[in-house]
Order: structure tokens, then sequence, then C-alpha cells
């Protein structure tokens, strides 16, 4: 095994570096995996050029699949050549959110990328609890994607969208169309999915999605009342704008279902009128974080795993850029910058 590795370093905000560092060293319940695709997360260029990690150096990023390469001795369930995904959260396993198996809600979680080094960089160090094995005939790059797409399934879980559901979803990046694609699998009888910019509405219509509104053209509100009975059964904010928070609530109809489930990006005010019609039209409002990897029937990612293996999810056509990780610098200068069109990032090893 070499002694050292090529990795994309966090120093301070808005300082990343690709250094030689050393090769991680595994605890005895852990697992050394060889990242083989990486995906930048939406949230990552904020974190790396506005907001930073939670201690310097760090080696960020938290939507990862690869091999494991090693195994600590009280490692059981995996071995070498294991094809995984990994779960980034890690939790305590003791406080009471645990306890009653919501680890999203621990409240002594570690993370990969943000408060232990992540997946920019060639190997990486995990717990064995963490790991989850791909299915057979599931490339490394759709898995990668097994974060965001148990997020997206956890979220439309909480809705508790049924069958026959119209659906509005705000925002077509990844995270929309994924979530869009999983309305799709449980039947929903009518998609809108809404975005400002033309690239990622195109990808959605690629998908099959017809209902696709350009908000700087068309008011989005307007077209889902006019083509449902009067809103959406379920709204969903998967952009993180304050403007489309509104919109997915304005867009809901009389007893329907308001899923917030993107970070936003600024204050977000809501006027009275608003105000008053989540009141008169009665509405549910779900807040959604993370997934749920609790072994049992409400594991997201087993079931998102097996929908990608199936073929029924498909997440390539998502994919517009793949670097090195030697190019790390310039992926975040090209998304933070805006100066070309891109959907998911990926860092290909």
């Amino acid at each position: 095994m070499k002694e050292k590795m090529k990795a994309a370093v966090l120093h301070k905000i808005g300082d990343l570096r690709v250094e030689e560092v050393d090769m991680p060293v595994i605890g005895d319940s852990e697992a050394l995996i060889r990242v083989v695709a990486s995906g930048i997360c939406g949230s990552d260029p904020a974190r790396i050029m506005q907001h930073g990690t939670y201690k310097f150096p760090l080696i960020p990023g938290h939507e990862f699949a690869g091999e494991v390469v090693e195994t600590g001795k009280n490692v059981r369930n995996f071995g070498k050549q294991d094809r995984v995904a990994v779960i980034p959260l890690i939790p305590c396993r003791e406080c009471r959110f645990c306890l009653m198996g919501e680890y999203a809600q621990c409240v002594n979680y570690d993370y990969l990328g943000s408060r232990r080094n992540g997946g920019f960089a060639e190997y990486v160090s995990v717990p064995s609890e963490s790991l989850v094995l791909l299915p057979e005939g599931l490339d490394f790059e759709s898995g990668a994607f097994a974060e965001p797409v148990s997020v997206a399934l956890h979220g439309i879980r909480r809705a508790g969208m049924n069958a026959g559901n119209t659906v509005a979803v705000f925002g077509a990046g990844p995270i929309g169309v994924i979530i869009a694609q999983w309305a799709k699998i449980l039947g929903a009888k009518k998609i809108f999915i809404v975005d400002i910019v033309p690239g990622k509405l195109e990808a959605a219509k690629g998908y099959g999605f017809g209902d696709c509104i350009n908000a700087l053209e068309n008011d989005p509100v307007k077209i889902i009342r006019e083509q449902t009975d009067g809103g959406a059964d379920i709204s969903i904010e998967a952009a993180g704008s304050p403007k489309s928070f509104a919109q997915c609530v304005d867009a809901a109809g009389t007893f329907g279902k308001v899923l917030f489930l993107g970070n936003v990006s600024g204050d977000v005010n809501f006027p009275q009128a608003l105000v008053s019609s989540i009141l008169r039209k009665q509405l549910t409002i779900y807040g959604t974080w993370n997934s749920n990897f609790k072994p049992g029937p409400r594991d997201d990612w087993q079931l998102s795993l097996r929908f990608m293996g199936n073929g029924l999810l498909d997440v390539k056509p998502l994919i517009t850029h793949r670097f090195s990780i030697e190019k790390a610098r310039e992926a975040f200068d090209m998304m933070c910058s805006k100066k070309e069109f891109f959907n998911k990032v990926l860092f290909t090893f």
C-alpha cells in the first residue's frame, strides 16, 4: 500500500488545494475505500467558497462510491474488492434520536466531507456501518448518486405521496429531477417541473417530463392552478431559492402538502396573503433532512440502490462534467462563476 495519495484539501474558506497527503489509517471497525467516483453536491460550492468546513484543513466530498481495499479486524460484513456506496452521516448511536433509529436527528453526529475527511480524495477511511453494497451491474458513477437519490426518496416519503396525486417540483437540478422520477415511480398523475435555467428544463424533458415551466417566461403558479383542481396535491421546493419557496406554497391546492427540501440561500419572507392561504387551504408543510438508513422497510438507501440497479431510476443523463481530482479548483471555479451550463459534476478516479 502506498504512503501518499492525491486529495483536494480545503485549508480555509476559498482555499482549495490539490495536494499529496498521507494515506488514511483505518480503525478496527473501519474500511479503506478506493474512491472511483465522487459527486459535487449542490451545497459543496457554498461550503467551500463561502461557509467552510467545521475544521481546517479538511477534505470535502460526501457523495461517493468506490471499492474496499482494506478492512479493520472487527469488520465482518465487507471484504476486499466489494463495490460500495458510502453513507456520509455517522451517527453516535447513543443519543435519544439514535436509539429511536432516527439517525438524521443525531445530536452528536460526525459527517464525511464537512466534519471529517471525505471523498474528494483517492482513498478515504469510513466506518463499516456506513457502507452499502452496490447492486451487481450498477456502475460507480451511478453509485455516487446514492446519497442524493436517498435524500429525494426520504423527502417524498415524508410527504406521503399517493398514486394519482399531482406533483409540482420547484427546481430542475439533479435533486429535483430525481424527486420527479420518484414521483413518477410512485404513480403521480401529473408532474410539473419549474426552473429558470433552460438547460436544466431540457434535461428534465429528456426524461419524458413534458410539463416543464420556465419561471422567467411564465407564471408557474398560474399554470399549475389552471391545469389542476386549483393547485397541486404535493408541491416540493428543491431549488433553495427564497422566491421558489413562496411559489411552492402558492402552487399547492386545498388540503395540499408542501415539502421543503432545498437548502435555502437567504431569508424567506411570506406575505400576509400567502400566509392566509396556508390557513384557508389547510395546507400541511413538511420539512425533510437527510435520509433513513436504519435496516428495515424505512431504509432509503437499499431501496434507492435497488431501483437504480434495476434501471427504474436513471441518473447518468444528469452528468454534464467529469473532472480528475487534479482539476478540482477548475471544477469549482466553473461552477461558482456559472460561465457554462452544468448539471451534475463528478470527480472520477
